[in-house]
Parts: structure tokens; C-alpha cells; sequence
């Protein structure tokens, strides 16, 4: 196999593209071409042999190690391809540069029209062995246009809703977007929205509001700024669970509040509405969406460990839920949510109470202790173990016995599983050995 490799001064060649006039860079450009033709006639003249076409090496992205399609400058003076280093910076949310290590503090990506226009001749002079020219990139959206479409949403409806859509737009194209939208205040422009028309019904221009508001996808600190929006955008987002019948907004609504309380200060979700637990258990009961569902559960894990909130969640009705979804759940992580929601409520009496007095609360979470996951199986016996410490009367200890959970509690000695998990298995039997022991149940030893 013939092989040919041009030599490029790599760190002269990148000086001139970014830092030379334009007369110095079209010289540069001239004598690059022109060698690269002398390479490409090359190819050309042994392609019958399978000559393997050598990339000039600041063509190739150093994150992607192809060719660069829309090759961007980061302020740290190295090229990147856009993708490559978007992807780098706001989807795996580094803030560093990956060659040189420094902390980049500026996010403007500098495109780099010399190179790609070089990149693009290069291409075209070996068309004839297969490469592709790239085509000329669509420039990314300027912050004006941005902040211009956020001033319109004062505007009347019609140019309201244009508006909005073209937000929209804009968010869904990349997640430099995101950033950029948020950067330019978006955020506080949505939110006022949203704000000034909770009291009104929902309508298509707030509901767009509130879908673009979550997909913006903010940062911490934008996440922390809305809850200071008005005093409480909480109770902004409950009142809009209870006033509109779109299950989409209902969508975005309780999974903006999942993100806003995983950045929450404990003093923000030490004593929540009661109003806010009997929406999340309306969402529960309606099974709106899977999404909805999964950032219900993890709203209420964030939450209820804070004693006033699980009092607030039992008597909005989550424990008939949880325990009714329990019987039709198929998915894994849903149901291993479900159990941990549990774990927390059990902690106080009234939650204990309500598992006791479900028809099939024992006996469904007695299933999940080999029926679903180890990690299922292992929420399902502290759930046993609250209910057997602290409310095990002699009614709940004979129910034990005839769903067979003290048979399963013996088992969970004998397998190979947590340690945790056998200790509490364990002191149950011990706890209870007495009565049990009257029993015709499995016999055991401890």
C-alpha cells in the first residue's frame, strides 16, 4: 500500500488562522491549496492501488478525531468541531478545555471561516477519491434575535405566539441554545409570563411558555432563581396543576418542580402545601404519562424525608396510590421509586397506619422482596420493619403469617443478599420470635 503524508507546521498554520490579517491568511490559503493539489494529483495517480488519503492533522477535531465540519475557536485559542466541543462543554457540562486543561470562562464560540473553507477546498480537489465536501454551516443564533423574541412576548397574541414558537425552535436546536437562552434572561421572561397569567386559565401561549421554560433546562442557579420568583414560583406551578386539564403542561409542571427541588435549600422544602402532595398524588391516580409519573416519585423522595411533608403526603392519599399502582406496575424503576416513597412515609405512624390498612398493602410489599430487585426487595423489608417494630399488633403479626412474609423474612436469612437487609430481617424475628413460634409457620433458628 502507497502512502503519502504532507507536513504542516501545525502550531505556525493555527497562529495565521486566527490571529493573521486577511491578506497574510488568502497567501496562506494560496500555498496550502497548492500543495494540497500536488498531494491530491498523487492520490489521483496511484488510486488504482488503494493509497490510504493522509488528513492534514488540523483538519481533525481533537475531541472527535475526524474532520472538522464547522471548525469554532474556544477562548483558549484551540479549534474545535462545533458539535464535538457543544457537546463537551453544555451536554457533559465540563468547563474545561480538553487540550490545554484551563478553565474556560467564556462560552462564545469563535468560528473559524479560514479553516473551513480550506477544509471544504480540500475536500473538493479529492473528490475523486471519495471525500465528500462538507457544506457551508448555518451560523448559530445571535443573542440579539434572541432577546428580541423575549421582549415580544408583551406583544398581542398573535406576535405572542410567533414568538414563542420561534423560542421554541431555537431551544430544541442545541444545547448551546439552552445556554444562550439562558444567558439572555429567558428564564425571567417565561416565568413572568407564566406568573401574570396563573390566576387565568391556562392558555396555548402559557402552556408553550411553561414547555420552553422546562427545555431551556437550567443551570442551578437558574433553577434557585425561580424560587424566588413573585415569593414562591412553587405555589405558581401547584396553582397551574390545578387549574389546567392539559396533561402535557401538568407534564412540564411537576417536572420543573422535580428539577427545581433537587438544587432546593433545605428551608425551601422543609414544610410544602398540602395543596402541592394532593396534586402530586392526582398525578399519581391519573397515570398521565410515564414521565410525569417518574418525576412525581422523585419529587416526593426529595421531599418527604422532612417529617411535616410525609404527614402532608399521607393525607393527600399517597399511600392507597403507591400501593394500588404497586399491583399494575411492570417497570423496574418505577416500582423501586415506589418503594422508597414508601420507606420515607413509613417512618411516621400515620403512614403505617395507612399500608396496615390497605387491603393488599403487606402482602404487595411483601411480593417485591424477590419479585422485582435487590434493590426493590431491600426498600420492601424496612417497610416490613417499620410496620413490625412500631405497629405490630397482634392483627398485623397474624397477617404476616398468612401472606407468608415470615416465611420470606427466614429466606432473606439463608440467600445471598445485603447485610443491612438480613440484620433487619433478623430483628423482626427476633422481635416477634413468641408469637410467631405459635404459629404453623416455618420454624427457624436465629
Amino acid at each position: 500500500m502507497i502512502k503519502s503524508q504532507i507536513n504542516f507546521n501545525l502550531f505556525g498554520q493555527k497562529a495565521v488562522f486566527e490571529t493573521g490579517n486577511e491578506l497574510v491568511k488568502t497567501r496562506y490559503l494560496y500555498k496550502l491549496l497548492s500543495t494540497l493539489q500536488s498531494f491530491s494529483k498523487i492520490l489521483i495517480m496511484d488510486h488504482q492501488t488503494e493509497v490510504e488519503i493522509e488528513v492534514p492533522r488540523f483538519f481533525v477535531c481533537p475531541i472527535s478525531l475526524e474532520i472538522m465540519k464547522d471548525p469554532v475557536t474556544l477562548s483558549t485559542g484551540i479549534t474545535y468541531d462545533r458539535d464535538s466541543i457543544e457537546n463537551w462543554l453544555f451536554t457533559r457540562k465540563n468547563n474545561i478545555c480538553p487540550v490545554t486543561k484551563q478553565d474556560v470562562f467564556d462560552i462564545d464560540l469563535t468560528p473559524n471561516h479560514t479553516l473551513r473553507r480550506l477544509i471544504q477546498s480540500w475536500c473538493m480537489l479529492n473528490a475523486s477519491s471519495g471525500i465528500e465536501r462538507f457544506p457551508t454551516p448555518r451560523p448559530p443564533i445571535p443573542k440579539p434575535e434572541i432577546i428580541k423574541l423575549l421582549k415580544a412576548l408583551k406583544s398581542p397574541h398573535d406576535q405572542q405566539m410567533k414568538s414563542l414558537k420561534r423560542l421554541k425552535t431555537i431551544v430544541f436546536e442545541s444545547e448551546k441554545n439552552k445556554r444562550l437562552m439562558e444567558a439572555v434572561g429567558a428564564a425571567d421572561h417565561l416565568s413572568n409570563m407564566i406568573i401574570n397569567n396563573v390566576n387565568s386559565n391556562m392558555t396555548g401561549a402559557d402552556e408553550l411558555a411553561l414547555s420552553i421554560l422546562y427545555n431551556i433546562k437550567l443551570s442551578p442557579t437558574g433553577l434557585k432563581y425561580l424560587f424566588g420568583k413573585n415569593k414562591d414560583f412553587v405555589e405558581t406551578l401547584t396553582r397551574i396543576l390545578q387549574r389546567t386539564s392539559s396533561y402535557e403542561s401538568r407534564t412540564y409542571a411537576v417536572m420543573l418542580l422535580k428539577s427545581m427541588f433537587e438544587v432546593a435549600e433545605p428551608i425551601q422544602v422543609t414544610s410544602l402545601n398540602k395543596n402541592l402532595f394532593m396534586e402530586l398524588v392526582q398525578i399519581l391516580n391519573d397515570q398521565i404519562s410515564v414521565k410525569a409519573t417518574k418525576a412525581t416519585l422523585k419529587l416526593l423522595i426529595s421531599v418527604c424525608p422532612w417529617g411535616r411533608n410525609r404527614i402532608k403526603a399521607v393525607d393527600a392519599g399517597v399511600v392507597q396510590v403507591l400501593i394500588d399502582s404497586l399491583l399494575e406496575c411492570t417497570e423496574k424503576s418505577v416500582c423501586e421509586m415506589i418503594m422508597m416513597v414508601l420507606v420515607q412515609v413509613c417512618q411516621c405512624a400515620d403512614g403505617r397506619s395507612e399500608v396496615v390498612k390497605h387491603g393488599g398493602g403487606l402482602a404487595v410489599v411483601s411480593k417485591a422482596i424477590f419479585g422485582v430487585s435487590p434493590v426493590a426487595g431491600e426498600r420492601a423489608v424496612r417497610i416490613l420493619y417499620s410496620v413490625a417494630m412500631h405497629s405490630g399488633s397482634t392483627r398485623v403479626l397474624q397477617e404476616m403469617v398468612e401472606l407468608g412474609v415470615v416465611e420470606k423474612l427466614v429466606l432473606v436469612l439463608q440467600v445471598d443478599c445485603g447485610r443491612k437487609m438480613k440484620d433487619k430481617a433478623r430483628d423482626m424475628l427476633k422481635m416477634h420470635a413468641k408469637f410467631w413460634n405459635k404459629t404453623t409457620c416455618v420454624k427457624y433458628n436465629l
